[in-house]
């Protein structure tokens, strides 16, 4: 199985007649991600190589019976797409726009839980979402994912998820699912809730987690794993050598005196009794090792 999203997900794209959402958005077609329309309500029953274009999300929803949408619009029409697409029915929101307001952030993650709270949002500023081989939504590359693996990943940071992706791919171990939340301060989905699915998923036999400096997120995944994982979970937190109160490539990476170093993460996670790597190479190492132990 898979979390979130699977072979039957059926996707529109908020920006498909844009350069990225066009790039993106037709590569995931091209990966197998059923990709059914485009939204722009300035080029409605026009079409992207062949994926026609609606209005608005209510419009394609109606026609194509989208589940699932992929926000790639600049900052100022984030949040509307976001909560157009809630409001259509969607269940599954993918944002992968970087440079949103956190005020923006805030409001729209507010609305969605009193409002729309059967409507899950990945992101803003993330890579999205892939399960190997059966649906790839966002801006990760299918050709670093190896399908019918044991390993679930959850990951703050979009470099290393390719990279740990690409780390267990090239050991023969592949993924159920791989979920980048994306490293802002409001992130749609958390740590926790994607562990709570990899512990549910009856396939994902083990959790490979990727934090980094910043907030409080890789502290309450901890007591999380301390509490209900029973799966193995690895764990690598980028960082080690980040100077305090420097903003580090995003709002979310930013250390407050001791809080949010990536010590004081890794050894919350080891006192939980997550097995927690030095840098992301040992971190795929370590995986191989406990795939190979479940065998």
């Amino acid at each position: 199985m898979s979390i979130f999203v699977d072979e039957s997900t059926k996707v529109i794209v908020q920006g498909l007649t844009g350069g990225q959402g066009r790039f993106h958005g037709l590569r995931n077609r091209d990966y197998g991600t059923k990709v059914v329309g485009g939204v722009n309500p300035a080029k409605a029953g026009t079409d992207v190589d062949g994926v026609p274009v609606f209005g608005s999300v209510a419009d394609a929803v109606a026609a194509t019976g989208a589940d699932a949408s992929f926000v790639v619009v600049p900052p100022k029409g984030a949040a509307g797409a976001i909560l157009e697409a809630a409001e259509a029915g969607i269940r599954f929101i993918v944002c992968i726009t970087e440079g949103i307001p956190a005020q923006d952030e805030a409001l729209f993650y507010n609305r969605l839980r009193r409002h729309h709270p059967d409507t899950r949002l990945l992101g803003p500023n993330c890579p999205g979402i892939i399960s190997p081989g059966k649906c790839n939504i966002g801006i990760t590359s299918g050709d670093i994912a190896l399908p019918g693996g044991p390993v679930g990943i959850v990951s703050r940071s979009g470099t290393l998820t390719y990279q740990a992706l690409h780390e267990l791919s090239q050991q023969g171990v592949g993924q159920t699912t791989c979920v980048g939340i994306g490293g802002d301060p409001v992130p749609g989905t958390s740590f926790i809730d994607c562990l709570r699915e990899f512990e549910a998923d009856p396939d994902t036999k083990a959790v490979m987690m990727i934090g980094e400096i910043g907030g409080s997120a890789e502290e309450e995944a901890a007591e999380f794993i301390e509490a209900h994982m029973s799966k193995p979970v690895v764990c690598y937190i980028a960082g080690v050598t980040a100077p305090p109160g420097r903003k580090m490539g995003h709002a979310g990476a930013i250390i407050s005196g001791s809080k949010g170093t990536a010590q004081a993460k890794m050894e919350a996670l080891a006192a939980a009794g997550a097995i927690v790597a030095q840098n992301p190479t040992e971190a795929g190492e370590k995986m191989v090792e406990v795939v190979k132990g479940l065998a």
